[in-house]
């Protein structure tokens, strides 16, 4: 790990919502503290027992949130982008990192350590109250997630998976990240041949369709 030139921690920074509201002077007290590093699609980020020492800002690539039931089988939790960051449940608690995260793709990401998060936490009341907004959005997202698992079946399940990946445009719901069939089972809990059978009947049902490379899912918005 090196030291990120001030340029680019201070322009990725500034686009990182967490930091959003930090004034020119303290996202460059946060950019002289921060470091770089690149890692290659497929390696390990952090894994899950592993002591918390740091927070983690994607700048470019994607990375998976994924953690192992008890037959040892991946399931992921969430997929992360640039401008995403995660790491920061354990800066708060100081507990060991609760899940793993792999690197879809190649992958460049920024990284404050423990201290100079808390400081800035400690200085800036907005960046704590971002944190905890942030925090609570993804406890819902997990409530839904647990939600779905207890009273849907696999049908309602991929249904809900797919729009929650897909955005609007011109009135219709386009899911743009291309994610396979196998992920989306370990997003679901379920496998990925009933997955490819829900898929098919729902296009065959007319529910979604493939255009452009895309799915898109019509009359819905």
């Amino acid at each position: 790990m090196s030291a990120t030139p001030c340029g680019l921690s201070l322009v990725v920074l500034r686009n990182v919502p967490l930091f959003s509201g930090l004034d020119q002077s303290e996202l460059e007290k946060l950019s002289r503290v921060a470091g770089r590093k690149r890692v290659e699609r497929s390696a390990s980020i952090v894994r899950a027992g592993d002591s918390t020492d740091s927070l983690y800002v994607l700048i470019s690539g994607r990375a998976k949130v994924t953690n192992t039931d008890e037959e040892g089988r991946e399931i992921i939790l969430a997929w992360l982008g640039p401008g995403e960051f995660f790491g920061e449940m354990g800066l708060i608690d100081g507990s060991p990192r609760s899940a793993n995260v792999v690197a879809a793709e190649a992958c460049e990401l920024l990284f404050l350590d423990k201290d100079s998060l808390q400081r800035c936490m400690q200085d800036n009341f907005q960046v704590a109250q971002k944190l905890m907004k942030i925090l609570v959005t993804r406890l819902r997202e997990a409530d839904r997630k647990i939600e779905s698992l207890a009273l849907l079946d696999v049908y309602g399940r991929v249904a809900r998976l797919l729009l929650d990946m897909s955005e609007v445009v011109d009135g219709n719901r386009v899911v743009k990240k291309k994610i396979s069939k196998q992920d989306m089972a370990k997003m679901i809990g379920a496998s990925r041949e009933m997955v490819s059978k829900v898929m098919r009947d729902l296009e065959l049902s007319g529910y979604i369709r493939v255009e452009n490379d895309q799915l898109v899912i019509p009359g819905v918005a």
